[in-house]
């Protein structure tokens, strides 16, 4: 029986892991993929919004050479802090139930069962894009995340959306000679575009070198293009791969599942923000999910901060 078990190794799972060891209680973290499955899927060659010390956990310094960090930077990062305060750290292991006993919790993985006095959710919401709900979205040329350029040199690319995710492929397919298209929903680039990539991409679309559909939806995949709709126009798109990158969401479905009751207008899961409790007695939310569907309003940099909070409020009910 553990005081406490962390799901999620991201960097807020490892931070809420660490604050419950300083605090000598019981715990494991539980991840269905990678060690830091989040990050390891972002793009390689990814840069960070955040300075270094804004990521910083554990009172372990993050140091690097340039003025931001990358994402193979941040990987050796949390591994080494991790490896620091030797975290048990169970990796491919599929949380597929909660079950509320009379003294704590059963958690049923694909592979075992845990028991535990507390739980805490820090899965963030990468593992769940945002769907198109468009005939063909789920056809094999179809991605909703963009890692790596190589991969589709020769080929003609739609990017559909126009947030951080988007530009940044758009801009780094472009430089490898990639034939890219954007589509977007909305009249203008999302306003949560880093500044530093912003004059780049306004750049290439107003000189037609990224060509870029506003005000566009997207009505139907097919096999090789894509039908959208602009400006009640209808057009067909030549594509030998779409990457459909319109952001993610927590896993509103398994929060459901395990009895945390959500609010149907702010999707915030309903929670004690002195403590992270959840209306579900034991069960802690960390990081993203605190902001619902507004999941821009938390990142690494505040959602590290809610380790020591949950740890110490699970502390004080022993």
């Amino acid at each position: 029986m553990y005081d406490v078990i962390i799901i999620g190794s991201g960097p807020v799972g490892l931070s809420c892991a660490i604050e419950a060891k300083k605090l000598n209680l019981s715990s494991i973290v539980v991840d269905k993929g990678y060690f830091l499955n989040s990050i390891y899927h972002f793009p390689q060659n990814m840069t960070f919004f955040s300075t270094p010390e804004l990521l910083e956990i554990g009172d372990i310094p993050f140091i690097i050479s340039g003025e931001k960090p990358k994402r193979a930077d941040a990987m050796k990062y949390y591994w080494r802090v991790a490896q620091y305060y030797k975290l048990d750290i169970k990796l491919f292991r599929k949380v597929n139930n909660i079950i509320k006993k009379e003294k704590g919790f059963t958690l049923q993985t694909d592979k075992e069962e845990f028991l535990t006095r507390n739980v805490i959710l820090a899965t963030g919401y990468y593992d769940n894009p945002n769907l198109l709900g468009v005939l063909g979205e789920n056809l094999p040329h179809v991605s909703h995340y963009y890692t790596d350029p190589h991969k589709y040199i020769h080929q003609k690319v739609i990017i559909v959306g126009a947030n951080n995710s988007a530009v940044e492929a758009a801009l780094e397919l472009y430089r490898y000679d990639v034939s890219i298209t954007m589509v977007h929903r909305d009249s203008e680039l999302s306003k949560g575009v880093k500044y530093w990539v912003l004059p780049d991409i306004k750049n290439r679309i107003e000189n037609k070198e990224i060509p870029s559909y506003f005000e566009s939806k997207v009505e139907e995949i097919k096999p090789q293009s894509v039908i959208i709709r602009h400006k009640d126009k209808r057009i067909e798109l030549p594509a030998d791969s779409v990457l459909s990158l319109t952001g993610y969401h927590p896993d509103f479905v398994f929060m459901n599942k395990i009895g945390i009751n959500i609010d149907r207008e702010t999707s915030i899961p309903i929670f004690n923000p002195d403590t992270g409790e959840t209306n579900m007695a034991g069960i802690y939310i960390a990081g993203s999910l605190q902001a619902g569907k507004n999941a821009n309003k938390i990142f690494i940099e505040n959602g590290r901060l809610h380790g020591k909070v949950i740890a110490i409020a699970i502390k004080h009910k022993e």
